[in-house]
């Protein structure tokens, strides 16, 4: 608490000297993916994690999400250690708190459309699921794509219906991991443009990670990986409106 007695606000995320290494095969030597990465994030803010490819940009998001296990340090969410939660507490807390958009979508191709925003709703136990992902649907523009397979549907397509996936349960958090990387440049801007829109309009919290510095630009901050490290931490001016 401050001085006044009110409680300061906890950031959505906290990572502490973060650090990941696997073994390489046949030998004794170990790699080091991520080193003694350590930044938060504040509520409502968008932050972009940029960096070449084998940077750890993909790992970190991943440990920022609970679905590996670091070496080293920590990750709070929302004020909870992930990684003093066991497997299934953490999967949990992952369904409530964060929402997921991935370059391959991700999307279950037995699944339809509807059904795929219906899932997390579902496993969440939320009500009136299928009302809910009706209307999200409708809001990314595919009200009339509700039936329809992932096969059936364009690559911009099934990116809208992985979006209104993330956004339906209403998380406090957003994770993208090169949302457009399988995209063509018009379709990829247009994705892009309802991203941020559906983000503005819930308040959610995004962390991107990217290698396009103009998709970055986007943000409000910029984290910048190498060789494992957070290496720069700048606070730049978003170029458009996010």
């Amino acid at each position: 608490m401050d001085r006044s007695g009110i409680e300061l606000s906890i950031p959505v995320i906290e990572v502490e000297r973060l650090s990941k290494r696997v073994r390489v095969a046949d030998t004794q030597d170990d790699l080091h993916i991520l080193q003694e990465v350590s930044f938060a994030v504040g509520a409502g803010e968008s932050v972009a994690i940029v960096g070449a490819s084998g940077s750890g940009k993909s790992t970190l998001l991943g440990l920022l999400a609970g679905l590996d296990v670091p070496a080293t340090g920590t990750v709070r969410l929302q004020g909870t250690d992930l990684f003093r939660l066991d497997e299934d507490a953490r999967a949990a807390l992952r369904g409530e708190a964060i929402g997921f958009v991935f370059q391959s979508f991700q999307l279950l191709p037995a699944l339809t459309a509807l059904e795929n925003v219906m899932l997390p709703l579902e496993l969440a136990g939320l009500p009136d699921a299928r009302g809910v992902a009706t209307q999200w649907l409708e809001r990314v523009g595919l009200a009339s794509r509700l039936r329809h397979y992932p096969k059936h549907l364009s690559g911009g397509e099934q990116q809208r219906v992985a979006l209104a996936r993330a956004f339906a349960p209403n998380p406090r958090l957003l994770l993208a991991d090169e949302p457009t990387g399988n995209l063509d440049a018009e379709t990829g801007r247009a994705v892009i443009e309802l991203m941020f829109k559906l983000n503005r309009e819930a308040g959610t919290t995004l962390i991107l990670v990217t290698h396009d510095e103009s998709l970055a630009r986007r943000c409000g901050r910029i984290l910048r990986m190498s060789a494992g490290r957070l290496h720069e931490a700048t606070t730049e001016a978003a170029s458009a409106p996010a």
